[in-house]
C-alpha cells in the first residue's frame, strides 16, 4: 500500500480543492483563501499561488521578520458520483512567507514552510513526519486518476460488474443476490478500488492489487486487462 507520505505528497500535487487557513482571517471568503496553483519544493516546502489582494497575502506580507502559522486543508472528492464521495483529507501546517518576483501580475507565491501533516483517508488515518514528507513522491498516475476513473465507470461498466467474483465465496454470493452497481472509486499504482452499492444506501468497497506496481499508463492498461480477464475466467 501508498504510504501515509506518499497519499499526503499525491493529495497536495493533484487537483483536489484546497483551502489556505490563517488565525485571525476567519471572515475571509473561501474563495479569498484558495491556492491557484501548489507545487512542493526540495525541501518539502509548499509553493502557493494566491491572488495579490488575498487576505493570507496580505497578512504573510505585513507579518515579515515574525512567524505566522498557516494550515493548508486539502478535501479529496471522487471524481464519479458515488455516495460517500469524500475520500479523504490532508492537512499541512507551518510558516508562511511570501516569495518575491515569482508569480505574474496580480498573483503572489506564498511559502509554507512544512511543520506537520496528516492525513486520514480511505487507508485510514496517520500523521506524517516533515521529513517523510520531502522525501516521499506523489503516485504517478495522480495527474490521470480522475479521467481514468470516469473513463472506467462510463465506458467499462459491464467489466467493473464482472468483478464481484473476484471477492471470494461469500461475497459473489452476496453480490449474486443484491446485483450491486460497482463503481470506481481510486486508482494508484498499486491497485484499483471500487464501491459496490446494493440500494439503500448500503455500500462496501474492495480492493483489487495489481500483479506488481504501474509505472505509467502502459503499465496501468495490461493491468487492467489482466484484471478484467482474470474477473472472466
Amino acid at each position: 500500500m501508498p504510504s501515509a507520505a506518499e497519499r499526503t505528497r499525491t493529495l497536495v500535487q493533484s487537483t483536489c480543492s484546497a483551502v489556505l487557513l490563517v488565525p485571525g482571517l476567519n471572515a475571509a471568503g473561501p474563495h479569498q483563501l484558495m491556492p491557484s496553483a501548489r507545487s512542493v519544493g526540495p525541501d518539502g516546502d509548499l509553493f502557493l499561488e494566491l491572488p495579490t489582494d488575498s487576505p493570507a497575502v496580505r497578512a504573510a506580507t505585513h507579518a515579515e521578520g515574525d512567524e505566522l502559522t498557516a494550515v493548508l486543508e486539502i478535501t479529496d472528492v471522487a471524481p464519479v458520483s458515488v455516495p460517500h464521495r469524500i475520500r479523504g483529507r490532508a492537512r499541512i501546517s507551518g510558516w508562511l512567507t511570501t516569495v518575491p518576483g515569482v508569480s505574474g501580475p496580480g498573483r503572489t507565491t506564498l511559502r509554507l514552510e512544512t511543520g506537520e501533516a496528516y492525513v486520514d483517508d480511505l487507508w485510514g488515518a496517520e500523521e506524517v513526519e516533515p521529513e517523510e514528507f520531502r522525501d516521499a513522491l506523489p503516485d504517478p498516475l495522480v495527474g490521470h486518476e480522475a479521467e481514468l476513473l470516469q473513463h472506467l465507470h462510463t465506458a467499462h461498466g459491464a467489466q467493473l460488474s464482472t468483478l464481484c467474483g473476484l471477492l471470494g465465496e461469500l461475497s459473489a454470493r452476496r453480490c449474486a443476490a443484491h446485483r450491486p452497481s460497482v463503481v470506481p472509486l481510486a486508482l494508484d499504482r498499486y491497485g484499483l478500488r471500487v464501491r459496490l452499492c446494493e440500494g439503500r444506501g448500503r455500500c462496501f468497497d474492495a480492493r483489487f492489487e495489481f500483479p506488481e506496481p504501474v509505472r505509467d499508463i502502459s503499465g496501468l492498461r495490461h493491468a487492467m486487462h489482466t484484471l478484467f480477464e482474470a474477473a472472466a475466467g
